[in-house]
């Protein structure tokens, strides 16, 4: 009885204050400066009021009222401290506030415990935002993430073209797990030019202050329930509110520093005015997300210390490696520099002293990583692909391609997660060009080798040696099998035995191929035999080996194409959506559920890349 009558007196009380007030102005926002922006709240929503600065009426004001024609983000606390019937009054009383919307007011839910989350997107109908209300939960972790609430809801509100910004919020306690700061939101509010409607529901260690703060500081108000009992009696008070509230820009001719007087006045319904000093001009201008991303996204993440950490201790071993690279060089130039004449003393060695640096530097990595078996396996692909690299030199490149694209898309707000992907996808670019061009040049190669066989059994039966016969392919052949075997004559011209340099070239190629004819010949040398019938034979099955693995290959094309399509899809729809509707695809980005999910769906997509590589690929 005591809970219905304390109602039935918030009630009365809301809709009697209404009819007793008196024009009142609510925040006067200056941060835009030039532009003044001024909250005017009348008796009733009729009339525009009519704005004077030092007396006299300024020019061009553009008044906006926002009963009519609004974008509402309801943000709602789901803290543990909100579990049970607080939560359940909550979510009533914004239902309530949906009800009564105008027709063309846009609506928006955002949710905030431990973190802030957009539950659902701007629509002329509430029934996408009364679904999210209905399924709001209490958050399983700890913490208000109230000033993030803000700063997401400001962010939303920014790209809508609904004339007038509302953030209605509605909490129990204390920020204590957001990133954002107090001024923070209200920066992030005033540039979206959102007026914050704060509810705070007093309780054992509430403190009003920095919502009162941040409901005059953006042109909004606030208001205190006792109890949760409250809150549909103040939802339903605010929504009249916004009926009688106009918001006002205008240009000031004041400079910074001076002290004016601002008044409005509405017909019939009286005035009010206050008085203020201009702040400085660009003082209050910077948005609150361009600061805020790169400390959010990439220093205030969990992954920011070992990222440092990795880029001090590349930066050491690089100190190192320039400091004993220039003793050396000093110590050389000492003893060579007297028998030098002085033409080649007073040359300029500005260039060649840099390169020699970073020639210095590379060949300090060639030695720390000369016995690991992955480095030396690099430099087989850079041989292969015939790209005159050092492994060293490639690590330096993927490193820094790594870098570089992680850096870009920190700066651009990326979340952490996915900035460490797209940091491995960037130094794994290089690499796979490599891979690529490798494994072009050894198909190049492959569909060489049965014409090539042909030419050396030709020349055999003609009566020349093996080695002129190989000669005549460097002649006549095509690039890469005359680079190839042109190589092997000149290690055998070197010195090398005819069978070491074959290995070597079987081995730097990679060709199955070709290691199955330097595998006949090497037999044909120990029982002896026809060479030349021997080239013409392994010939022939070297083409039938290349028919049948084009059969095969077309046998297996539909495969292939579903595979690509099955593998390439997720992340296609991933960057689609995220790029049309950012807010939805949130909740994936920025909280742990999110990650652990990309993570079991990465590892699911694995799985089934191999099985389906399993299915389409041959091995003959």
């Amino acid at each position: 009885m005591k809970r219905a009558l304390a109602v039935a007196a918030s009630i009365a009380l809301v809709a009697v204050a209404p009819a007793a007030a008196a024009v009142h102005m609510g925040g006067i926002d200056t941060s835009g400066f030039p532009t003044i922006r001024v909250s005017v709240v009348a008796p009733t929503g009729s009339g525009v009021p009519v704005v004077r600065e030092d007396g006299s009426p300024v020019v061009a004001m553009r008044a906006t009222n926002l009963g009519a024609g609004k974008s509402v983000v309801l943000a709602v606390d789901r803290s543990q401290s909100m579990a049970g019937r607080s939560l359940a009054d909550a979510k009533a009383a914004a239902q309530t506030f949906l009800a009564a919307a105008q027709p063309g007011d846009q609506m928006s839910v955002v949710a905030f415990g431990r973190e802030a989350v957009a539950l659902s997107r701007f629509s002329d109908t509430t029934a996408d935002s009364d679904a999210a209300l209905q399924s709001l939960s209490t958050d399983a972790h700890s913490g208000t993430a109230l000033w993030d609430a803000i700063v997401l809801a400001a962010k939303e509100l920014k790209a809508q073209a609904q004339p007038g910004h509302v953030i209605l919020v509605l909490t129990d306690g204390q920020d204590v797990s957001s990133l954002a700061s107090l001024d923070d939101a209200i920066r992030a509010a005033n540039a979206a030019h959102a007026s914050v409607y704060a509810i705070g529901i007093a309780g054992h260690g509430f403190a009003p202050d920095p919502l009162r703060e941040l409901a005059a500081r953006t042109g909004g108000e606030y208001r205190q329930a006792s109890s949760t009992a409250e809150l549909s009696a103040l939802y339903a008070s605010i929504s009249r509110t916004l009926d009688r509230t106009w918001d006002v820009q205008y240009d000031t001719a004041a400079r910074p520093g001076d002290q004016v007087d601002i008044s409005a006045a509405v017909t019939g319904q009286g005035s009010a005015s206050r008085s203020l000093r201009i702040v400085a001009a660009g003082a209050g201008t910077v948005a609150a997300q361009p600061p805020s991303v790169l400390g959010r996204n990439a220093w205030s993440s969990s992954y920011a210390p070992m990222i440092v950490a990795l880029g001090v201790g590349l930066l050491m071993l690089l100190a190192a490696a320039f400091v004993a690279a220039a003793r050396s060089g000093f110590w050389l130039n000492a003893r060579l520099a007297p028998h030098l004449g002085p033409s080649e003393q007073r040359g300029k060695r500005g260039p060649r002293r840099r390169r020699g640096g970073f020639r210095r530097v590379f060949q300090s990595t060639e030695q720390v990583f000369a016995n690991v078996k992955q480095f030396r396996a690099l430099q087989r692909l850079l041989t292969r692909a015939d790209l005159p690299l050092l492994a060293a030199e490639m690590l330096y490149i993927c490193l820094g391609c790594g870098v570089v694209l992680g850096l870009f898309f920190a700066v651009a707000g990326v979340p952490p997660l996915l900035v460490l992907l797209l940091m491995l996808l960037g130094g794994s670019l290089p690499l796979l060009f490599v891979m690529f061009k490798a494994s072009a040049r050894v198909k190049a190669f492959d569909a060489q080798l049965p014409d090539l066989l042909i030419t050396i059994a030709a020349s055999l039966k003609a009566g020349h040696s093996f080695r002129h016969a190989i000669q005549s392919v460097v002649d006549e052949g095509m690039e890469p099998a005359a680079k190839e075997f042109k190589r092997v004559l000149t290690e055998t011209q070197l010195g090398r035995g005819m069978d070491t340099a074959l290995a070597d070239m079987g081995e730097r190629l990679g060709s199955k191929n070709l290691a199955f004819v330097l595998t006949a010949v090497t037999i044909q040398r120990q029982i002896g035999g026809s060479l030349a019938g021997l080239f013409d034979m392994v010939a022939d099955t070297v083409r039938q080996r290349q028919q049948f693995a084009r059969k095969i290959k077309g046998l297996t094309a539909m495969g292939r194409m579903s595979a690509y399509v099955l593998g390439g899809l997720p992340f296609f729809l991933a960057l689609i959506i995220s790029l049309m509707n950012p807010g939805y695809m949130s909740p994936l980005w920025s909280t742990s559920t999110g990650h652990m999910l990309i993570f079991i769906a990465l590892g699911m997509l694995a799985f089934g890349a191999l099985i389906l590589k399993k299915i389409v690929s041959f091995k003959g």
